[in-house]
């Protein structure tokens, strides 16, 4: 179900992995390759996330592997994607998806593995369920920004239509993502991923019909705007949305992780380099605290 070792040097390339991890994650492919009970419990995982492809899930949760080697314990997700490559790309070319938005949203794959080297220095995956989305075909990078078809929970099924939408929960969104390494939160490009998109979900999932866009995010959380300039790509971002709800719980890590790359990392050894460094470590380590926000704007 892997490609031969060549190939899956292709393979990994073309999925955006760091060129410094292709050769010890070829190595490993051997490995399940060779191995029967590996084989049998990749082709396992694969069929796990291929059935149902397309359908709206919400993600997949993998099995863990029991394998006391702990470098295949952290990227052995990784060969399942690879495995379910070609049932990803089959479903894309089926609605007619470009080719060049089906290559950018599966190489989301090694943008994550560049986030585990950062945070571990070793080669893995952070977020296999999140990358299920992608491979499951429920998210798409357009632009800037990635869109993950969705429904509508309780709480925004309720809160939009109090607030005039035709919705309910249950009816279909679009979650918006923020991916980091892609460049500056501009206005303009935000604005070039909703035409994308637009044109994108109408193309090709014509049968579902899109009241909102819905965000929940740490850059959402208002606080944002009171340590940021005015003019700031993320305080312009957060005006685009329509408060859904407010979060009372802390979710002091998330900011950390996505700042500073590791939400392990203590509060006072945090960098000021810029004003969002700044913003984010000076107010933990005045004793506040950072939430996530959630908010919408109508399609």
């Amino acid at each position: 179900m892997l490609p031969r070792a060549d190939a899956l040097a292709e393979t990994l390339v073309d999925l955006g992995v760091p060129h410094e991890d292709i050769n010890e994650l070829v190595r490993m492919g051997r490995r399940v390759t060779d191995d029967p009970e590996l084989r049998q419990f990749l082709e396992a995982c694969v069929g796990q996330l291929t059935h149902g492809l397309g359908e709206i899930r919400g993600g997949v949760d993998l099995p863990d592997l029991d394998w006391p080697t702990g470098a295949l314990q952290r990227c052995f997700p990784l060969y399942v994607f690879v495995a379910a490559l070609p049932h990803t790309r089959a479903h894309h070319r089926a609605l007619g998806v470009p080719d060049d938005v089906s290559r950018r949203t599966l190489a989301d794959l090694g943008r994550h593995v560049a986030v585990h080297r950062r945070r571990y220095g070793v080669p893995g995956l952070v977020s296999r369920r999140w990358l299920t989305l992608h491979f499951g075909g429920e998210l798409y990078q357009l632009g800037r920004l990635q869109f993950q078809r969705a429904r509508h929970g309780e709480r925004t099924g309720h809160a939009l239509a109090a607030a005039g939408l035709d919705t309910a929960p249950g009816t279909p969104c679009l979650n918006l993502h923020i991916p980091d390494y892609l460049g500056p939160l501009s206005p303009e490009a935000c604005d070039r991923s909703l035409a994308l998109a637009a044109d994108f979900f109408a193309r090709h999932h014509p049968e579902e019909k899109y009241r909102a866009a819905l965000c929940h995010s740490w850059l959402l959380d208002p606080q944002l705007a009171e340590d940021l300039p005015a003019d700031s790509n993320i305080v312009r971002f957060q005006r685009r949305f329509r408060v859904a709800r407010e979060d009372t719980e802390p979710a002091d890590t998330e900011p950390v992780q996505f700042v500073f790359g590791d939400p392990g990392l203590a509060v006072e050894s945090l960098p000021r380099r810029t004003a969002l460094e700044r913003a984010v470590g000076d107010r933990l380590r005045a004793g506040g605290h950072w939430y996530i926000g959630h908010g919408w704007f109508p399609l």
